[in-house]
């Protein structure tokens, strides 16, 4: 067991024909107690230290371990909301593609004003192609870029879109 400085200050030494000169023995030994209380003390002071960086490192580490499991979340978040996007893009396309079938099943017997609605249909399903291609690319964008602002600033231009429909619709006639 280490010594304490009550230990050192009331140690006895037996005295001896011509020993050691009591007063400077005493002095040493003051001088020793002051010392070693002073390194008791610092030593305490660092104990708490390492104490108080200990918690605060625990703190970090849970606050690492959250951040990464937040950053899993929202990884697989992403991915759910990409998978749900794509599984929607195609019930849509088939969708379509049904009412599609259903026009060419009328025109064997509606020939004229089917072939109209199909063409129509077709002009349709490449608006709604592109805009899904659009919408698609934007999300696959926003999953993969976390600069929210820009995709806060991005607007869909309507008169290109409809430019393009237009001009689909001039080479379809043509």
């Amino acid at each position: 067991m280490p010594l304490t400085p009550l230990d050192i200050y009331n140690k006895e030494f037996s005295r001896g024909f011509r020993g050691y000169d009591e007063d400077e023995v005493n002095s040493f030994l003051n001088q020793i107690i002051k010392d070693y209380e002073l390194l008791i003390r610092e030593k305490k002071e660092l104990e708490e230290r390492l104490k108080l960086q200990e918690e605060r490192l625990n703190h970090f580490t849970s606050i690492e371990e959250a951040l990464n499991k937040s950053i899993s979340v929202a990884q697989e978040s992403g991915e759910e909301v990409k998978k749900n996007a794509y599984k929607e893009a195609q019930l849509i396309v088939k969708e379509a593609e049904k009412n599609a079938d259903r026009i060419v099943n009328e025109s064997l017997t509606k020939a004229r004003k089917v072939a109209i609605e199909v063409e129509d249909l077709k002009k349709q399903s490449k608006v709604l192609r592109a805009r899904l291609k659009l919408l698609m690319e934007a999300q696959l964008e926003l999953l993969n870029n976390d600069d929210w602002d820009k995709l806060m600033e991005f607007e869909v231009d309507n008169t290109e879109i409809q430019r393009l429909s237009e001009s689909d619709l001039s080479k379809t006639e043509a």
